[in-house]
């Protein structure tokens, strides 16, 4: 019972090369940082894969358990590598000024005013799925917690 057609799989390593060929292209070598733009770009892709993660685990969940499991631990470490983007967003140097923010403000995540709150409302509206489809322990386990076989 395949899941997507053979187009659609294209579609995925089609967009997989366009990420591998921007690396290549646009992340040189050197003490350069990662700018706020691509930062928030990286997290909006992210949470785009984690959403079809999350599409892909409700399908499988019911009728492949293990599956389902595997999916699931994909999904909560997605959410998590986007929260990390999140929050390196708001570490990273501030367009124009290049100034960075203090520590304190980096915790406190404070709203910095648009286009800044784009990756703050993408964020706050990915949340509210992952509030409903993961508990607070699967979120801050080092442990997947996969045991069946």
């Amino acid at each position: 019972m395949p899941a997507t057609t053979p187009a659609a799989q294209d579609d995925l390593r089609h967009a997989t090369a366009a990420i591998d060929f921007h690396r290549a292209l646009n992340v040189h070598t050197g003490p350069l940082v990662a700018s706020r733009p691509e930062l928030d770009a990286l997290h909006e892709h992210l949470l785009v894969l984690h959403r079809l993660l999350d599409a892909h685990t409700q399908r499988t969940s019911p009728l492949l358990p293990v599956e389902g499991d595997h999916l699931k631990a994909a999904r909560t470490r997605l959410w998590q590598a986007a929260d990390h983007l999140h929050a390196a967003y708001h570490c990273a140097p501030r367009p124009g000024s290049g100034e960075v923010p203090e520590p304190d403000a980096c915790r406190a995540r404070l709203p910095e005013g648009a286009p800044e709150l784009t990756i703050c409302r993408r964020h706050q509206e990915s949340a509210q799925l992952v509030r409903r489809r993961t508990t607070p322990t699967d979120l801050h386990t080092p442990f997947t917690g996969l045991m069946r076989h």
